[in-house]
């Protein structure tokens, strides 16, 4: 069975090319608008990774970091900041929330894919 990535970004093309990266390689994918559509989307559903914007309306990546950090279900789960954002600061704020990895847009696919292989193991 293949591994379920969850991407929340809050651009539509971002979220596309993300998908269809993660697709191409054989994962299954669950898109989010923002952090309060992904909590809602997943609702206890089980997923092995989840791949996060930073800056987003309603609710931001961070923000989504430590409620999923605080659920039992996603305590443990790899989640991955992939933003715009590059600064220690954010990183580290980043990293505080409890992110696993952090990716700095815009990637290439490979990029991607190598993160996504090494923290899923």
């Amino acid at each position: 069975m293949s591994k379920v990535i969850m991407t929340v970004d809050d651009s539509a093309s971002i979220r596309q090319v993300v998908s269809f990266t993660l697709k191409e390689a054989g994962y299954q994918v669950v898109e989010a608008v923002d952090g309060k559509d992904a909590l809602s989307k997943l609702n206890g559903s089980p997923v092995h990774m989840v791949l996060t914007d930073l800056n987003m309306p309603i609710m931001d990546g961070i923000e989504l970091i430590r409620c999923l950090r605080a659920n039992p279900a996603y305590k443990f789960i790899p989640i991955v900041m992939l933003t715009t954002e590059s600064q220690a600061e954010k990183k580290q704020q980043g990293k505080a929330a409890g992110a696993t990895g952090w990716i700095v847009k815009p990637f290439q696919q490979a990029q991607l894919l190598g993160v996504v292989k090494k923290v899923l193991g």
